[in-house]
């Protein structure tokens, strides 16, 4: 399936990176497990490394922003109080949370040089998938979420009803995982989206027109990475900014929203960045995380699940745009 930019949309004014994905920013990897059993499964994790050593000890800074907080975030307050990840970010559906905070543990803990630890604070986001998949049921498992990281990898990311996003919804339409990436000021920046919320939609600033729905609830994660040496104050910022590019898609950002952004750098030296430098990146994250959410509603498939709060079958088309005159 065609990407966003294959259609001829391009969004914003920077350049992408080569792959157009978070991978772009050296050394960050990406592992999906895709759940898709029967007629009621439709789920999956995605894992995010920001390199492939032992993180715990090697940890990079990091920072999170949330514009609304209806969801289930694990891992916040250690991440907010100390600015550092120190495990990889692990998405998945808002009932196997729990699941991920064991599979991270378990990661962590079974790396070489953690022999001793007993503490992990393990850094989980999720949206609720429950219109195409039996949520209540509980997968994904620990091991198919150990899976998930063990299968990360660089290079091109898969997009649409793939990990997290395989049974998520956005404006009515069959949602998932999404990612681009800009090239600012010398810099890299990448995004990765868990999409599954609702509003009116908007693509590269106009409406879509007769969406079979028009829904506005719903949540998304935004995991943004770069190369910039940006300390934790810098990298709130810079994930704040992403929510720009959120509102831009036609985001309902509605009373039961759960919208979150999370950053880091990949580099472990923050430096004093000029004024001048920031707003080439913060103008970037807004550009790139709008084309990451499109991304992902123009690669998913159509797909037909339960709707766990009904119990009937449901369905959901992809978004089909037409290329751009």
């Amino acid at each position: 399936m065609p990407r966003l930019r294959d259609l001829g949309y391009a969004i914003g004014h920077y350049p992408p990176g080569p792959l157009n994905a978070i991978t772009d920013v050296a050394g960050v990897l990406v592992g999906h497990v895709t759940l898709i059993e029967g007629d009621r499964t439709r789920t999956g994790a995605t894992a995010i490394l920001p390199h492939t050593g032992n993180l715990f000890q090697d940890r990079v800074p990091a920072a999170l922003a949330v514009l609304n907080g209806f969801g289930k975030f694990a891992g916040v307050t250690q991440l907010q109080e100390l600015g550092q990840l120190e495990t990889p970010v692990l998405l998945t559906n808002t009932l196997a949370v729990g699941r991920g905070i064991e599979a991270l543990v378990a990661h962590t803990l079974t790396q070489p040089g953690n022999g001793r630890v007993t503490s992990v604070n393990a850094v989980v986001g999720e949206t609720n998938d429950s219109r195409l998949n039996d949520i209540r049921a509980a997968r994904p498992t620990v091991d198919e979420m150990r899976a998930a990281i063990a299968a990360a990898t660089g290079g091109p990311v898969a997009e649409g009803a793939v990990g997290a996003g395989t049974g998520t919804v956005a404006f009515g339409l069959k949602g998932g995982i999404g990612t681009a990436s800009r090239l600012a000021g010398g810099q890299v920046l990448g995004v990765l989206v868990q999409a599954n919320y609702g509003g009116h939609l908007r693509v590269d600033g106009q409406p879509v027109a007769n969406l079979a729905a028009h829904d506005a609830n719903g949540s998304i994660v935004i995991v943004l990475a770069t190369d910039a040496a940006l300390d934790a104050g810098a990298l709130r910022r810079l994930a704040t900014r992403a929510f720009g590019g959120l509102a831009r898609t036609g985001a309902a950002l509605s009373h039961g929203s759960g919208d979150y952004a999370l950053a880091f750098s990949t580099c472990r030296s923050p430096q004093a960045q000029r004024g001048e430098d920031l707003s080439a990146l913060f103008e970037a994250a807004i550009e790139v995380t709008e084309e990451a959410i499109l991304n992902a509603l123009v690669m998913a498939c159509d797909m037909q699940g339960l709707d766990a709060a009904s119990g009937e079958a449901s369905r959901f088309a992809a978004l089909k745009l037409s290329p751009k005159p």
